[in-house]
């Protein structure tokens, strides 16, 4: 449906609801990533202070991966349940209290036990995001939505340093560790959002008081009429799905990608500091520089693909180019890592903004919705594969090296994988990448 051809009525609610409940959503994501990711930072002080090792702190990195991918189901099950207000809150404040109780750690089994916890209590929030959008938004309006929620996700990355580096300076205040300061105000920073949150969702159209009567029958109909016709679609069984030639291809794809993206996340820190008198809020602000690039080529390189036929070249370089940063970041200084990890960030965040684009429109219809939930969740494991991997790497053979030439060939085997997704055969059932027939 076109914009023109959209009743006014709806236009005017669709622009309410952007303008009064992204930009607390996109704050939720925010804080969101930088809890989940923090730990990152705090390497060095975990080992000496708690007797953290290097295997230890990549096992408890990924341990939140699994807590997230076993209870994401159940949380968005419970979410329509309790409505997007109630249970977005829930999620944000007792990941909040997670995240203050890791000031506490004081053995290894306490630091397992608690990335363990974080992933249950913020499992569900992205997902549920996306599904509250499909209870407030139609189709036509979603893609939007979707676009400006996800790029909370890509500042993230940037604010994440900075914040956490300057609150690592506060070491000694009180005779309390700086990566304890950290965890507690982070921490409580996000039960603070958690209940401003709560004031500001509303889970029913109808129960928006800043939508005149007319908007919300209009905005109610046009979200009805969408649910009816995703209902119709057949239902298909996630054991099933597993086994589906497309949904098998996105999933070890994007399990790819996952592991170069959490492993810059979780290992960038420690990398930065070995180039030396660095403090800890300089550490952070190098940190942000690949996120940063990564920013710029993402927006910039979409300006180019939205208009492509054929966007499939795009992400096989921008696999390629993720593979060659993380290869060349074996080699040389620090600096030379910093330069190739900026590199295989710019590629990794290239080809996932390329990917979810490509899958949605590649994927039939009958298992689109289903089958995108299941590569996300799948995928999202190389998050507990490529901590645990690179810590095991460091201690048995004092370099990750091993672990960076993992992630170049699971990139190139990305490659290989895509172009067998898009072989004549799916394109003559399909229709290219992109289209359909």
């Amino acid at each position: 449906m076109s914009e023109a051809a959209i009743p006014e009525a709806e236009q005017r609610a669709v622009s309410k609801f952007l303008r009064r409940m992204l930009p607390i959503l996109v704050l939720m994501l925010l804080v969101n990533q930088m809890d989940r990711t923090n730990v990152g930072f705090v390497q060095d002080e975990l080992r000496a202070d708690v007797g953290v090792s290097a295997t230890a702190y990549g096992l408890g990195a990924g341990l939140f991966f699994i807590g997230y991918a076993l209870f994401e189901v159940p949380s968005n099950v419970l979410l329509e349940r309790f409505g997007a207000r109630v249970w977005l809150t829930r999620i944000m404040i007792t990941w909040g209290a997670v995240i203050v109780a890791m000031c506490f750690i004081h053995n290894v089994w306490m630091f397992y036990g608690l990335r363990f916890l974080l992933g249950v209590a913020e499992a569900g929030f992205f997902p549920g995001v996306l599904l509250y959008f499909t209870q407030w938004l139609p189709d036509s309006s979603r893609g939007r939505a979707s676009a400006i929620f996800l790029g909370g996700s890509a500042t993230a990355y940037i604010v994440t340093g900075p914040i956490t580096g300057a609150l690592l300076e506060l070491h000694g205040a009180g005779g309390i560790a700086g990566w304890r300061w950290m965890f507690a105000l982070e921490g409580a920073f996000s039960i603070v959002v958690g209940f401003i949150a709560g004031f500001f969702l509303v889970s029913r159209i109808q129960d928006a008081k800043w939508l005149t009567q007319e908007e919300k029958d209009a905005l109610s109909e046009a979200v009805a009429r969408d649910k009816a016709a995703r209902d119709r679609a057949p239902s298909v069984s996630r054991l099933k799905l597993i086994f589906h030639p497309q949904v098998a291809v996105l999933t070890s794809v994007f399990f790819a990608m996952a592991l170069t993206g959490y492993a810059i996340t979780f290992w960038l820190p420690s990398l930065v500091e070995e180039i030396g008198g660095l403090s800890p809020f300089q550490i952070g602000l190098l940190s942000a520089i690949p996120w940063i690039c990564a920013v710029i080529a993402m927006y910039t390189m979409s300006h180019f693909t939205d208009r492509a036929p054929d966007r499939r070249p795009y992400l096989a370089i921008a696999l390629v180019l993720s593979a060659t940063g993380t290869f060349l970041a074996t080699l040389g200084s620090p600096w030379f890592g910093l330069v190739a990890l900026t590199l295989a960030a710019v590629g990794g965040k290239c080809a996932a903004t390329l990917f979810w684009p490509m899958a949605q429109s590649g994927l039939d219809l009958k298992i689109a919705a289903p089958g995108l939930a299941l590569v996300n969740s799948i995928g999202n494991l190389g998050g507990f594969v490529s901590p645990t991997l690179f810590g095991y790497l460091k201690d048995t053979t004092g370099s990750t090296n091993g672990g960076l030439y993992t992630l170049s060939a699971a990139s190139i085997l990305a490659v290989l994988g895509w172009r067998s997704y898009a072989t004549p055969r799916g394109a003559s059932r399909l229709g290219p990448v992109g289209r359909r027939r």
